[in-house]
């Protein structure tokens, strides 16, 4: 593994051992206890978290939560390492990454939150029998290198009979949610893209969704929660009530229609109509894209390893109790 983290991502892992967190303080009756959370991106692929937020689960849980958009896992994980924040949102192939590297304070994810990919790949042209061999030699805006998006697209490919390095030319290096606009502007003769990007697309005429990433490389742990061992350690009531309230968005995300979800996140999304919001919750409950509950589970781990080793990304597989914690997502089902 060579390019997968920054040199200021190299740096952090260094300092990580002198770094305390930023949610020291522990929860004190009747205070709500301060929690920063980095999510890699803000979309409606996010649908509970969002739940959670606006139906005031993390604050019924005392937790008072800031939430940051960190764009792109590698950035997200440099500010859980850093201590800029406490919990990290983000495809969990950083934490691999960074326990690679040498972190020594683990990054452990205890959540995992979607079990779909989350993007969609967007032509020029309305394609009602699109094959994915019909990329063979075109040009496609494509994701980061080693992140995830990239990496479940690519074995998409591999899926397929293409080869993603001889058959097709991806462009690997527009930075994560430019894409869009680069497609606007010209590049490329597909994207992939995550929503609201790929709706916004085609309600401008300028692209169209002829496949879903999500279904076409089934089920995949695309995304988790994380955060440092120690932190961790030290505020194990934190972790419960954080996924405490996630569970709850998931339950409501699993019991409730495009229309009734659309409506309580909508305040997360002022630049979106509400009909744009739920016509892509809609096609996100389609193909199943959350799971029932937070459990990250073994097979789950090690099919994301198989997906990195696939992509030329993994030096040697990790140890799925080394990285996952399922004690809080256990106890939150229950409830």
């Amino acid at each position: 593994m060579k390019k997968k983290i920054s040199v200021l991502f190299a740096v952090i892992l260094g300092l990580t051992a002198a770094l305390s967190g930023c949610g020291e303080g522990k929860k004190e009756e009747g205070q709500l206890v301060p929690v920063t959370l980095n999510e890699v991106a803000h979309s409606v692929f996010y649908a509970p978290q969002y739940v959670a937020i606006e139906e005031g689960y993390f604050v019924k849980e005392g937790i008072k939560l800031e939430l940051v958009t960190g764009f792109g896992a590698d950035k997200v994980m440099a500010a859980v390492l850093s201590g800029d924040a406490d919990i990290g949102f983000m495809g969990s192939e950083a934490s691999i990454y960074a326990y690679q590297q040498g972190a020594q304070d683990t990054v452990v994810n205890f959540a995992q939150l979607t079990q779909r990919a989350g993007n969609f790949l967007v032509a020029r042209e309305e394609m009602p029998d699109f094959q994915w061999s019909d990329l063979k030699g075109a040009d496609v805006l494509g994701g980061r290198k080693g992140g995830m998006p990239e990496m479940v697209f690519e074995y998409i490919l591999k899926q397929n009979g293409i080869d993603p390095e001889k058959d097709v030319n991806i462009d690997r290096s527009i930075d994560f949610g430019s894409t869009a606009a680069a497609f606007m502007g010209g590049q490329g003769d597909f994207s992939v893209e995550f929503e609201p990007s790929a709706t916004a697309l085609e309600q401008q005429d300028a692209g169209y969704v002829v496949a879903s990433c999500g279904v076409d490389s089934g089920y995949v742990p695309y995304t988790a929660y994380s955060t440092k061992d120690s932190f961790m350690k030290e505020n194990p009531e934190i972790i419960q009530g954080f996924t405490n309230a996630l569970q709850k968005g998931m339950d409501y995300v699993n019991t409730h229609t495009s229309d009734e979800i659309a409506k309580i996140i909508k305040p997360q999304f002022p630049e979106n109509d509400l009909e744009t919001i739920e016509t892509i919750v809609e096609r996100y409950q389609e193909q199943e894209t959350w799971k029932d509950n937070l459990i990250f589970e073994k097979k789950s781990f090690e099919l994301l390893e198989n997906i990195l080793e696939d992509a030329g990304e993994l030096e040697k597989r990790v140890p799925y109790d080394k990285l996952v914690n399922t004690e809080f997502a256990e106890k939150a089902a229950k409830k």
